[in-house]
C-alpha cells in the first residue's frame, strides 16, 4: 500500500508547530502538536516517528502534556521519554492504558502506527511553564479523558479535539455529541481568544469558531430530537441530516459515520 506522508513546521508567535499529514488514496489524515515555553503539546503518530522526531530535535523543552490518550496524538510519547527521559503528563483517567501497547482496529494501525506504552503521570488541574501560568480543561467527549490547555498568560487555547471543525459531519462511534456539548459550554466560560487545534491548526478566533460549533450542535440537535418524536428512525434522520458519504466512513468500517452523531444524540 502506497500511503503519503508529509510534515510541515512553523512558527506563529511564540508558538512552533508540526503538522504531519498521511493520505491513503482518497483519505487524507493530519495532526499536529506545538511547542511552547519549554513544553510539547501532544507528540504525533508513530507511523509519522522520522517526521516528527526532526522537528522534535530542532525543539527545546522538558515535559510532554497529552490532550487525550488517542494514537495520533500519544505515538511519539514513548520515543521521547526513552531520549529525553522527560515527563509525560496525561489525564488521569488513561495513565494506566498508557502503560500498555495501544489497541486498535487495522485501519487506524494502518494509518497512525501503533502507539507504544509509556509511562504516565496525571497533569495538575494547574501548573507553570518557563514563563507562563497554564489551567487544564476537562472537555469529555471526543474521548473520555479528552483535556484542553489554557495558557492564561497568553490568553492561547490549547484544544486538542474539541473543535477539529465548524460543522461536524462525522464522529467515532464512542464519541458524545451531548458531552462535547457540555465541554464547549464550559470552556466558553473560560478567557481567551486564540485557539489551536490539534487538526484545523492555528485559529486566531477561536472563541468566536467555538461558539459557532456550539450552535451547530444546538441546531442538530433539535433537528435530531424533532424528527425521532415524529416516529423517525436513526438511519432516516441520518439519510435527511446527513446524506453525504464520507471515504473515512467506508474505509474505517463504520467507525467513523455521522449515524454516530445521531444515535449519540438519542442516547442522552
Amino acid at each position: 500500500m502506497l500511503f503519503r506522508k508529509n510534515l510541515h513546521a512553523g512558527k506563529v508567535k511564540d508558538v512552533h508547530f508540526a503538522n504531519g499529514s498521511i493520505q491513503f488514496l482518497s483519505v487524507k489524515l493530519n495532526v499536529y502538536c506545538y511547542v511552547t515555553d519549554g513544553i510539547l503539546i501532544d507528540s504525533g503518530a508513530r507511523s509519522l516517528a522520522p517526521q516528527f522526531q526532526d522537528f522534535f530535535h530542532t525543539q527545546s523543552f522538558d515535559a510532554l502534556y497529552c490532550t487525550h490518550i488517542h494514537e495520533d496524538h500519544t505515538g511519539g510519547a514513548a520515543w521521547l521519554q526513552k531520549e529525553r527521559n522527560l515527563p509525560i503528563y496525561l489525564n488521569q483517567l488513561s495513565v494506566p492504558e498508557a502503560a500498555a501497547s495501544g489497541k486498535y482496529p487495522l485501519y487506524r494501525k494502518l494509518f497512525w502506527g501503533t502507539r507504544p506504552p509509556f509511562k504516565a503521570q496525571p497533569f495538575p488541574e494547574k501548573f507553570t511553564s518557563n514563563r507562563y501560568c497554564w489551567e487544564t480543561i476537562f472537555t469529555p467527549g471526543h474521548s473520555r479523558d479528552h483535556t484542553a490547555f489554557l495558557n492564561h498568560s497568553t490568553g492561547q487555547l490549547f484544544s486538542g479535539d474539541l473543535y477539529v471543525s465548524t460543522k461536524t459531519k462525522v464522529v467515532l462511534e464512542s464519541e458524545s455529541i451531548p458531552q462535547i456539548i457540555e465541554s464547549i459550554e464550559n470552556i466558553l466560560t473560560f478567557d481567551f481568544d486564540e485557539m489551536f487545534c490539534c487538526h484545523a491548526g492555528y485559529i486566531e478566533n477561536g472563541k468566536d469558531k467555538l461558539r459557532q460549533k456550539l450552535h451547530y450542535l444546538y441546531e442538530v440537535t433539535d433537528q435530531v430530537r424533532q424528527l425521532h418524536q415524529k416516529g423517525m428512525t436513526a438511519d432516516d434522520i441520518q439519510q435527511l441530516l446527513f446524506p453525504r458519504k464520507y471515504p473515512i466512513t467506508v474505509f474505517s468500517k463504520g467507525q467513523w459515520d455521522s449515524k454516530h452523531i445521531v444515535t449519540s444524540i438519542l442516547k442522552k
